[in-house]
């Protein structure tokens, strides 16, 4: 969630830290701030809201100084505020954090009893209040930060800054990700290799427990048993255009746009070069092995997750399970061996999906993971884990990461049915060439936008919608909701069409509209009936469907938008697009912020 940098440079280092901790906006935040050394003295400058806040600051108060560290900090404990924005510091020491310290009140208890005093309501200044304590009782800037780590439960990403030590930084990891930055005579830390990008391509990435001592021209790292670890460097070339608006407005936009060339790109990286077959390269992925399949996930995965899981059973007739990975591990549920579990993040880093991912350890037949950052946590800690390859995804409401999701989803799907004789040679041949297909018909998708833009500015004006489809554009309804409360704030639920007239249907008056998720296919009159349900009391549908749905449902709807004919299967992946397109527009018409809304994050590296 929060974003970290660290630098120890040959050339001033706070405006680097500035564009580092630029690139990590996407993951969210309410404050930012940085300190650095100069002349053996820490200082540091701090800013609540945008990063453009902390720049003015640093152009009336300028911070001198070729180390520093920066952050971008998202609250959890302690409201926004100059006072507890990050780094914190401890007379000698500041610290900047990504996670929660459990044991903070323990912690602190202990401070306060040894006399020292608190400012912040943060659980990250216990880290700097104890590594100070510990400098105190004579301990060196590394033996300090080493004591203070041993004493820290929960989960973590630390980065210290010591006053009189311009040559040194000291990283730490446990739950939160980490990477460490190699230059020539230059060293970096980041949450992610974005952050690090226009510096370097020489990454290591911290694993779990990890700490290291950094200089400029050494790595030292430990692991959790305080044992001298060897973490392989690795090349990372990132597209510097796809962290940037490229003409777009907004990110958000861009990423909807960037859809059908990701997805198509992504196909062709599964199907086999024939078009006859999938190939994950994945070794042991034998779905003859498999008796049921468990999906954990959280928020627009989630919603993956239950449309994968219709697809699996009446596809390739195996039975899934889909669980938020928030309530999962919680409830203990027992797993039969035979189970293959699915584990789905954009970011391969959420915090619920990876406590999960352990909890199935041991229990499950197979762990696969699907994820867009294939150096991830819950990647490396997976048997098998497939890219989505939908490239970085900066706008925090996931958008090609989302259909990329399914198009994976549905190409296993796809595998399993054939691996278990569920599904002809040539059936699968046939929605091979279909998947192949479907990037034209995104395109054609985005051309309602001019559509859907001026429709939006009337949606803008409610204040609850609604958003209904049946058999799997039940969990686009969902996802479509998520999408519009998320950035333009309005409140907004999705339902099975055939839930509605088991309560929400209350709901319906002529200020409430309703938005029908609804291909022509074997459902599609069952879904008129409860559109006329709705039109009965006054309600307003926007119906989105193909021509022939149109032509079927009559004039009596409020709006209408128009897509392809597209095959079931698939039809789940098209219709997300103008889902996502009544989101942007809508939040666009009532001005709020697309790309960074307000209270969330892009990662969610805390439980």
């Amino acid at each position: 969630m929060c974003g970290i940098v660290g630098v120890l440079g040959d050339h001033e280092a706070a405006p680097i830290v500035v564009e580092a901790l630029k690139r990590l906006e996407y993951r969210g935040y309410d404050s930012a701030g940085i300190a650095t050394v100069n002349n053996g003295r820490l200082d540091r400058r701090r800013a609540v809201g945008k990063l453009v806040n902390l720049s003015d600051l640093l152009v009336h108060e300028p911070l001198a100084g070729k180390a520093a560290i920066g952050h971008t900090r998202w609250a959890t404990h302690g409201a926004p505020s100059v006072t507890n924005a990050h780094p914190h510091q401890a007379g000698p020491v500041a610290v900047v954090h990504n996670g929660i310290i459990e044991n903070f009140r323990e912690l602190r208890a202990e401070l306060k009893a040894a006399g020292l005093s608190f400012v912040t309501e943060t659980d990250t200044e216990t880290v700097a209040l104890l590594t100070q304590h510990h400098m105190a009782q004579g301990l060196s800037a590394r033996e300090a930060a080493e004591r203070t780590l041993g004493r820290l439960e929960g989960a973590f990403a630390l980065c210290f800054l010591f006053e009189g030590e311009d040559d040194l930084l000291i990283a730490a990891r446990k739950g939160s990700p980490l990477a460490i930055g190699h230059g020539e005579g230059e060293m970096f830390v980041g949450s992610d290799a974005i952050a690090l990008a226009p510096m370097t391509s020489e990454i290591t990435y911290l694993e779990e427990g990890d700490w290291a001592i950094i200089t400029r021209t050494s790595l030292e790292i430990r692991d959790a048993a305080g044992q001298l670890a060897n973490r392989a460097k690795k090349t990372i070339q990132i597209d510097a255009s796809r962290v940037e608006k490229s003409g777009y407005k907004h990110f958000m936009a861009k990423e909807i746009a960037e859809q059908p060339t990701v997805l198509g790109e992504a196909v062709d990286h599964y199907i086999s070069k024939d078009g006859k077959g999938v190939s994950f390269a994945a070794e042991g992925l034998d779905f003859t092995q498999f008796d049921r399949i468990t999906m954990v996930a959280c928020g627009t995965a989630f919603y993956a997750c239950l449309t994968a899981k219709y697809w699996f059973e009446q596809l390739a007739r195996l039975p899934v399970e889909v669980d938020i990975a928030s309530e999962f591990r919680y409830r203990e549920p027992p797993v039969a061996p035979r189970t293959l579990a699915i584990f789905v993040s954009q970011s391969g880093e959420t915090a619920d999906t990876l406590a999960a991912l352990r909890y199935m350890e041991g229990k499950a037949a197979k762990i696969l993971s699907v994820v867009n950052v294939p150096e991830s946590s819950i990647a490396r800690e997976s048997d098998v884990a497939l890219p989505i390859l939908a490239g970085i995804e900066v706008g925090v409401a996931s958008t090609k990461a989302f259909t990329c999701q399914l198009n994976v989803l549905a190409l296993l799907a796809l595998n399993a049915a054939h691996a278990r004789g569920e599904i002809s040679d040539a059936a699968l041949g046939d929605h091979l060439a279909a998947l192949r297909n479907l990037p034209g018909l995104m395109n054609h998708a985005l051309g309602a936008s001019d559509t859907i833009e001026a429709l939006s500015r009337e949606l803008a004006k409610a204040q609850d919608i609604l958003f209904l489809g049946r058999g799997a554009m039940y969990p686009i309804a969902l996802e479509g909701a998520l999408k519009l409360k998320e950035i333009s704030y309005i409140h907004a639920e999705g339902y099975a069409s055939g839930e509605l007239k088991h309560g929400p249907i209350a709901l319906i008056d002529e200020n409430v509209p309703v938005i029908v998720m609804a291909p022509r296919d074997a459902l599609f009159d069952k879904t008129v009936s409860n559109m006329q349900e709705v039109m009965a009391r006054g309600g307003k549908v926007l119906l989105i469907t193909d021509a022939e749905g149109a032509k079927q449902a009559g004039d009596d709807v409020w709006r209408s938008v128009i897509l392809p004919e597209i095959p079931d299967l698939l039809a789940p992946i098209l219709y997300a697009i103008p889902a996502q397109l009544l989101a942007y527009h809508t939040a666009v018409a009532k001005g709020t912020d697309v790309d960074q809304p307000r209270n969330l994050a892009k990662s969610v590296t805390v439980e």
